[in-house]
């Protein structure tokens, strides 16, 4: 046999070698993540019948996770449906290892963005459960803040999961801070302010026009995001053609017409979307991301047309974007000018509406920072503002810094 022909043999079983091994880790790894959710199921099932009083703590559990200054449990709390129903929710809750103060812990509510519904992205079941925190969770600590992370009734819990629904998001973040006054080792006050990402911030934003009225035995005193999705209708118009219209839109589908009992579904989206997106809905956000790259790449969309031509979807949409905040609520808000996801020039356009309108608003622009970076950059600069608010010093304005970018669609 030529060298030539041996040293092209010995490339090609290398070659089928790494495959194999690539293929056989994968499949490891599935394995691995379905033996470690079957074990943690127990923990997530809701007692029969579910407690009456929100915010009731059913079990917690010690989280094998490092925290600096502060220690980490699993909960799962009493939350409701809009319709008033009991459901039940996972979370964390984050306490700090110094001595609370007599009137009890200030208390920040954090919110996720999306990651997908499966029960392996739910943050309190998953292997990283800080990802997104870990730049302020230390600080948060070293505040003596307790730190409550809701996962949304529906995520690792029986559902539906209403993704984006503002009436179901912000049930779940205030039982959350209800939860954490139930359990005596936190010593949380009815002091609180919500923090969020992408779909956390459209919670968070939501949680100050919503919280005081659903729970007017806790004292909100503002409410931050980073990247919220607040501007519904320009997003959904700018993405929905896009692989940010597939991971997205996958969730919307799933989600908005158990909500919205009315919403047309089939007609709205393409064969590829009707046979793809109840799958890619219970996907983590990293495989769906992935895949929806590829379905754009060969021009493959999730919608048939633009769903906002659609009334049912207008209107739904409209009803989902927060109106202009109060100016009693202050804001702050923290957008990356390289978000390809929650484009920046939609929350430019929130700025300008809300700076004419009086909102008591902070703007952190964030230059060169993307989607998944925006809560990690703007953690700290959140912390500070948090800070502020608990500490009873007056909210600042940024409405006389234009935004880096203009509040129009370029395109």
């Amino acid at each position: 046999m030529r060298p030539g022909k041996l040293i092209g043999i010995f490339i090609l079983a290398a070659i089928a070698a790494g495959v194999m091994y690539t293929i056989a880790l994968v499949v490891s790894n599935a394995q691995t993540t379905r033996e470690q959710q079957v074990a943690l199921d127990p923990f997530y099932t809701p007692p029969e019948p579910i407690p009456a009083e929100l915010g009731t703590v059913i079990r917690s559990e010690p989280m094998d996770i490092e925290v600096d200054g502060g220690s980490a449990q699993r909960i799962l709390y009493v939350s409701e449906r809009p319709d008033g129903a009991r459901a039940v929710s996972g979370g964390m809750i984050f306490i700090p290892d110094s001595p609370a103060p007599v009137q009890g812990r200030p208390v920040v509510a954090w919110e996720h963005g999306t990651l997908g519904m499966g029960d392996a992205c739910v943050p309190s079941r998953s292997t990283d459960p800080t990802a997104d925190m870990f730049t302020f969770v230390g600080p948060m600590m070293a505040q003596g803040w307790v730190i409550v992370a809701t996962d949304y009734v529906g995520l690792g819990t029986p559902g539906p999961n209403q993704y984006l629904v503002a009436q179901s998001e912000v049930r779940d973040v205030v039982n959350a801070v209800r939860a954490a006054q139930k359990m005596p080792e936190a010593n949380a006050g009815d002091r609180y302010v919500t923090f969020g990402h992408s779909q956390g911030g459209h919670a968070s934003i939501w949680t100050g026009h919503l919280g005081p009225e659903y729970a007017p035995e806790l004292e909100l005193l503002g409410v931050a995001a980073a990247a919220p999705a607040l501007n519904l209708s320009e997003i959904a118009s700018a993405q929905w053609d896009t692989a940010v219209g597939w991971v997205i839109g996958s969730d919307l589908i799933e989600s908005w017409p158990t909500y919205y009992s009315d919403l047309p579904v089939d007609s709205v989206l393409t064969s590829a979307g009707r046979d793809s997106s109840q799958r890619l809905a219970a996907e983590c956000i990293k495989q769906s991301g992935l895949e929806a790259l590829a379905r754009e790449k060969f021009g493959q969309q999730i919608f048939a047309f633009n769903p906002l031509e659609d009334l049912a979807w207008k209107d739904s949409m409209l009803a989902q974007t927060p109106p202009v905040m109060p100016a009693d609520m202050p804001v702050f808000i923290a957008q990356g000018t390289s978000d390809e996801v929650v484009l920046p020039w939609p929350n430019a356009m929130i700025q300008e509406k809300w700076c004419d309108a009086g909102s008591t608003i902070s703007m952190l622009w964030m230059g060169d920072v993307n989607h998944q970076q925006a809560a990690h950059v703007s953690g700290p600069a959140a912390v500070d503002w948090i800070a502020d608010r608990f500490a009873g010093r007056p909210a600042g304005r940024s409405c006389d810094v234009a935004p880096p970018v203009a509040p129009v669609d370029p395109s």
